[in-house]
């Protein structure tokens, strides 16, 4: 059993045997999609978060904070994202990984 960055006991990934490793280019190229991917969910998920929150003035309200609401989700879901992310990229390259018959 292997340890995850948080501490919980995990079962190690068991790829199919005889399946071609994957090259370090394209499985470069997939793990940032897939990070990519965690992000935009994420940001989905946080934009729902913060739907009908009202900020009181002088420090919110008004069309230039509906505005910009999202790119401030965008944002926080980059950073979550890039530090870990709630662990859906590494799933999501995997599958990729499977889908193409590759290890």
């Amino acid at each position: 059993m292997s340890v995850s960055a948080y501490g919980s006991n995990l079962a190690p990934m068991v790829m199919p045997a005889g399946l071609p490793a994957a090259s370090p280019a394209l499985r470069t190229k997939i793990d940032a999609t897939a990070k990519q991917f965690e992000s935009q969910f994420l940001s989905a998920m946080l934009g729902q978060m913060f739907e009908g929150t009202e900020v009181s003035a002088p420090f919110g309200g008004g069309a230039g904070e509906g505005a910009f609401k999202s790119f401030l989700t965008d944002a926080f879901a980059k950073t979550i994202a890039s530090h870990g992310g709630v662990g859906l990229a590494k799933h999501v390259s995997k599958e990729m990984l499977t889908m193409q018959g590759l290890s």
